[in-house]
């Protein structure tokens, strides 16, 4: 016997994947959506989706369809798991089949277009009569898919609809925690890619424990003050969607960021390195993005700004990284004075 209401996961990826099969286990009725029909056919039929997650059975039940109006009819809460280059043409795409009142929860860790939109900025405005959250969280897929303990922040200006989400996705394995700073969970997620990319790079080029505790302390600090420009509360960078995704992705192989930074400071091309990787890196788009962004608001941001000149700029990474070394040394937890606002 089903839980109330339908659940739909858009996007057949790694984290939808493991993200739709875990509201099914929960005994919802669930949809994932695939774009390609010949993997939708295949992962139906053999009911692991081999591309991403090869050695992790999908729950009997769990829907597996590429015919996007399938999927949604009746549905009332929709997973947007898709990069966010694909999410403005994808909602525009629904809007006029999603019903009034339904929950929207994005789980991209980018940022939008040039108008520099999170994600639940553009779904709210592509589908206004939706209600909509985020999550995000140290949450590899592959870990989550494992039953590994996990956890993840949903984050909502509307309780109600927290706690909608923590029911479908909370289980003895994966601890869902609620935030209300919406915009501050969104920016760390995105933020924190950018961070990745170094910690590869660093870790390509043998840097020593000392280094990268650097550079992971820096760049927590560079995240704040970025986001509470923006509007974030500092507290949110200190939890799950902030320090919490920042030290994995900075440290675990599993990370695609990581990966595309281990792959430049082993001395490869971006486009060789991303070629190797297979899938969307969220980090190259971010770090051009807050760059602009940054230089825009007068924000200071070492790091961000050495890794812009080496991705876009020809900058070697050696230059870059001294680069980083020399930024101002100012106060150690300057960033903290925000957390008394």
């Amino acid at each position: 016997m089903f839980k109330e209401g339908k659940v739909v996961v858009l996007g057949g990826g790694s984290f939808g994947t493991a993200i739709a099969n875990i509201v099914a286990l929960n005994q919802f009725n669930v949809a994932l959506w695939m774009r390609s029909v010949e993997r939708a056919d295949r992962t139906a039929q053999e009911r692991v989706n081999a591309d991403y997650l090869p050695h992790h059975k999908l729950a009997p039940h769990l829907v597996v369809t590429s015919d996007l109006a399938l999927a949604l009819r009746g549905a009332t809460t929709i997973f947007f798991a898709v990069p966010s280059s694909a999410i403005g043409d994808l909602a525009q795409r629904i809007a006029d089949k999603v019903v009034t009142g339904s929950a929207i929860v994005s789980t991209a860790k980018g940022i939008c277009g040039d108008n520099f939109d999170m994600p639940s900025e553009l779904l709210s405005q592509q589908i206004p009569h939706a209600r909509v959250a985020v999550i995000s969280g140290p949450n590899l897929a592959k870990e989550i898919a494992s039953q590994q303990i996990t956890g993840t922040v949903v984050a909502s200006e509307d309780p109600m609809l927290c706690k909608l989400v923590q029911n479908m996705l909370g289980s003895k394995y994966f601890r869902v925690y609620a935030n209300h700073d919406q915009r501050g969970v969104e920016l760390a997620g995105a933020l924190k890619n950018i961070y990745a990319i170094i910690a590869g790079v660093a870790s390509a080029m043998e840097a020593g424990q000392n280094t990268k505790s650097v550079f992971l302390t820096r760049s927590l600090a560079e995240m704040c003050r970025f986001g509470t420009h923006l509007g974030a509360n500092a507290s949110t960078f200190l939890g799950l969607s902030g320090v919490g995704d920042l030290f994995v992705t900075c440290t675990s192989p599993l990370s695609r960021n990581f990966q595309v930074g281990y792959g430049i400071g082993m001395g490869k091309s971006l486009a060789k390195t991303l070629g190797e990787v297979g899938q969307v890196v969220e980090g190259i788009n971010t770090t051009k993005l807050v760059k602009n962004k940054a230089d825009q608001l007068g924000i200071y941001m070492p790091l961000a700004s050495a890794l812009y000149a080496t991705l876009f700029q020809d900058q070697s990474i050696e230059v870059s990284l001294q680069n980083m070394m020399r930024a101002e040394q100012n106060y150690d937890v300057d960033f903290m004075e925000n957390l008394n606002d």
